[in-house]
């Protein structure tokens, strides 16, 4: 036996397995602090992926995302850019809250004990699942967002939406329930697989960036913002091409693409290219580190809270 002790490598803590109903309710706190965040960049987003294309001849509307940006904040102010901001910060926390909340009953689905670690593919497997949760209530969201987010500024009598509620009301009329869900399926398709890679990410980092010994609800406010960050980026690397048709889609006059998101993709391909699916590229990966970083901060900081206040919740 050797006379030097040998002292065994020290374990990263496990992070305290969380009720349903604190990744519920922390998972509203962090969208609406998503939304708060990034909500003028995703309208410059939407404004370059549904901008005409531009007759022969003819400058586009917009150059690229600082040319929109100058633009709206030049005719429209500032809040311009907070424009349909009414319909996401309504359904963003419930959004996000099912979100979290379908992360969590996903993992726990493939968990054999409370404490099990599960691989990366099996936490991509349980963030598809949170996609699939959210996508009832995002895509009716979504698509009042970026109707208002079109709307260019004009007088008061010539706007043809007075506000998130005047566009359901003639989403309804004027096409019943199906209007108001135009673009679920292109929902759906962007949120699974985006969804996966988001928390998987997020997961990742976690673990990768937990100083050895110490558990991962004691990371830094830093690494939060880092990992959370990055695992928007990650996410939107994988979402921003069936974002395009889901945009396209949701924003089109009726009857415009009566075969759906593959009438969308066949048009796109022919007239503009396989580029054009990255519209908007340059206003969403400028948004997704703070919007989401900030997502996992309020989300981290309300489990805390709830974990101190309500303990046995």
């Amino acid at each position: 036996m050797s006379s030097e002790e040998t002292t065994p490598p020290a374990k990263v803590v496990a992070k305290p397995q969380n009720s349903a109903i604190k990744d519920f309710l922390a998972g509203g706190v962090g969208g609406v602090c998503t939304v708060i965040a990034g909500h003028p960049l995703d309208t410059i987003k939407v404004r370059l992926q549904t901008m005409p294309k531009p007759a022969p001849g003819e400058p586009p509307m917009f150059k690229g995302t600082f040319d929109c940006l100058s633009k709206t904040v030049r005719k429209e102010g500032f809040f311009g850019l907070y424009k349909g901001m009414g319909a996401p910060i309504v359904g963003v926390a419930p959004i996000f809250a099912v979100s979290f909340l379908g992360f969590g009953v996903g993992k726990r689905m493939q968990q054999k004990t409370p404490d099990e670690e599960l691989t990366y593919i099996q936490l991509f497997n349980a963030g598809m699942l949170a996609g699939v949760f959210t996508t009832a209530i995002m895509a009716p969201g979504e698509r009042i967002k970026c109707l208002l987010q079109i709307q260019q500024e004009s007088s008061v009598a010539e706007r043809k939406y007075k506000g998130p509620v005047d566009v359901a009301k003639q989403l309804y009329r004027e096409g019943g329930i199906r209007s108001v869900y135009r673009g679920t399926g292109a929902t759906l398709a962007r949120d699974m697989p985006a969804s996966g890679m988001y928390f998987m990410t997020y997961e990742w980092l976690q673990r990768l960036l937990t100083p050895e010994g110490q558990s991962r609800s004691d990371m830094s406010i830093g690494r939060t913002i880092f990992a959370g960050g990055m695992a928007g980026i990650f996410n939107w690397a994988v979402a921003i091409p069936p974002d395009v048709l889901k945009s396209r889609l949701q924003t089109a006059p009726e009857g415009t693409y009566p075969n759906g998101a593959r009438d969308v993709i066949r048009q796109i391909l022919k007239e503009e290219g396989v580029m054009s699916l990255y519209k908007g590229f340059t206003p969403i990966m400028l948004r997704a580190f703070p919007a989401n970083a900030a997502c996992f901060l309020g989300y981290e900081v309300a489990l805390k809270f709830l974990n101190w206040a309500a303990p046995g919740l």
